[in-house]
């Protein structure tokens, strides 16, 4: 497909909005009207343009039936792919590699998520989060590198063991709590290291 002009853009989403508002698309007039085209010729051909072009379809017997092909909608989503590197234990600290399990599919706009090369994501295990809303088998996003406020949620290795669990910062020391009364807090004896925070919560569907 050739590459759209500034104008044929403006245009397109000009015609997306307007389908999305009024359920039905815009005439040629008021295209013309709207980019203040001296008539509506002008805008005629545009919209011929962008049918060359593949982005739009219409129904030649039909008044209003403009589209936006599916295929080269400007608003098609987003997806990237996420490396998932195993699971995590949401309950007692467990000495378990995380290791790579493939990656899992994002849709970026549904997230407002801007995953960068150190975006990574574990698969929950445990319930000790549920205070959170952090189910056994739900899917935390994790970015690598961020730098943990009081309060967030992270994946950590506390005396080389790692969890899922609440970061509090508190008189100049770190330590872990849980969100589920059966589990203590976590005071580590010789190291805390932050894995990763918590940027995102992916919730699978359940068989009933």
């Amino acid at each position: 497909m050739n590459a759209l002009t500034s104008r044929q853009q403006q245009i397109l989403e000009f015609i997306r909005q307007h389908l999305e508002l009024e359920s039905m698309a815009p005439s040629l007039r008021e295209i013309a009207a709207h980019f203040g085209f001296r008539s509506m010729t002008a805008a005629a051909d545009h919209v011929r343009a962008l049918q060359r072009k593949g982005v739009l379809e219409t129904h030649p017997h039909r008044a209003r039936s403009l589209r936006i092909a599916r295929p080269w909608s400007p608003r098609r989503r987003q997806i990237v792919d996420i490396p998932l590197y195993g699971a995590i234990p949401a309950g007692f600290p467990d000495s378990r590699r995380q290791e790579a399990q493939g990656c899992i599919s994002i849709d970026l706009e549904n997230l407002s998520l801007h995953p960068g090369p150190r975006t990574f994501a574990l698969e929950v295990k445990g319930d000790s989060m549920i205070g959170r809303h952090i189910l056994d088998g739900d899917i935390v996003v994790l970015e690598h590198g961020l730098t943990p406020r009081n309060g967030d949620i992270v994946a950590a290795l506390i005396d080389n063991e790692s969890t899922l669990k609440t970061l509090v910062l508190e008189r100049g020391k770190s330590w872990l709590r849980a969100e589920n009364p059966r589990y203590p807090q976590l005071i580590p004896a010789a190291e805390l290291v932050i894995q990763g925070v918590m940027i995102a919560l992916l919730r699978r569907r359940r068989n009933s």
